[in-house]
């Protein structure tokens, strides 16, 4: 069966920043969605990261740190969060993620962090499968201009995102985009689903290797990006892990 017809789990993350060795969460979803594209059930952390959150992180998502302190502690968030996510992959629910190798990476070290097992030591190895719009919308839209972020693919694919920023509305947009993406490309859309996260690897590959070139091109003779997806390894560091 193809996985357009399949149960989706969408996850978001909004953080601190946007290097996946040193930032914090700061919030966080998890929403089901139906093969009719409805709302089942959703989580939502607030989430306290135990340092002052940036004023430019803070205009992006509206968190101040006074809020935050408020908010779950982080050893708390980050368990339940890597349980809930478990326990979705262990039950054959796919988990979709915008760019999943900046929000998974991130909760790889933070996992790492404050003593909580990882996602990759509950599962047995890098969380499978994952479904990424940003790197499905590369791979199957390779040569189209302009800007990739959720809000870009929102408007070109007809995707309504109320409160972009917000985790849950942006988990849900990214579920949605990611439906609508696999609808416009059946090569992308047909595929099963082990086939579809090895299909990812490589592409995200691809994509890596792309943005290097350009990088060293352009600006940085040394630019390295980690070509790993759906998690940057740990102690393999990337910088540029959330640029898209």
């Amino acid at each position: 069966m193809s996985w357009l017809g399949a149960t989706l789990l969408a996850f978001d993350l909004e953080t601190t920043g946007t290097d996946i060795e040193h930032d914090r969460i700061v919030t966080a979803a998890l929403v089901r969605l139906e093969p009719d594209g409805t709302v089942s059930a959703e989580r939502h952390w607030l989430v306290d990261p135990g340092i002052p959150i940036p004023a430019e992180a803070s205009a992006i998502h509206g968190i101040s740190t006074e809020q935050a302190r408020g908010g779950v502690p982080a050893r708390e968030a980050v368990e339940e969060i890597t349980r809930a996510i478990a326990e979705a992959l262990a039950g054959g629910v796919p988990l979709v993620i915008m760019n999943a190798r900046y929000d998974l990476s991130l909760l790889d070290r933070e996992c790492r962090r404050h003593g909580v097992l990882p996602l990759s030591a509950r599962v047995g190895g890098a969380p499978a499968p994952v479904i990424d719009p940003l790197v499905l919308d590369k791979h199957a839209d390779r040569y189209r201009r302009g800007k990739r972020n959720l809000q870009a693919l929102c408007e070109h694919y007809g995707v309504v995102l109320a409160d972009a920023h917000e985790a849950g509305a942006d988990a849900v947009a990214a579920a949605r985009v990611a439906r609508r993406v696999g609808e416009a490309f059946p090569a992308v859309g047909a595929v099963r689903l082990a086939d579809l996260h090895a299909l990812q690897i490589r592409a995200a590959a691809e994509q890596a290797a792309s943005f290097q070139q350009y990088l060293r091109r352009t600006s940085d003779p040394q630019a390295s990006i980690d070509p790993a997806w759906p998690v940057v390894p740990y102690g393999a560091g990337d910088p540029l892990a959330a640029a898209g």
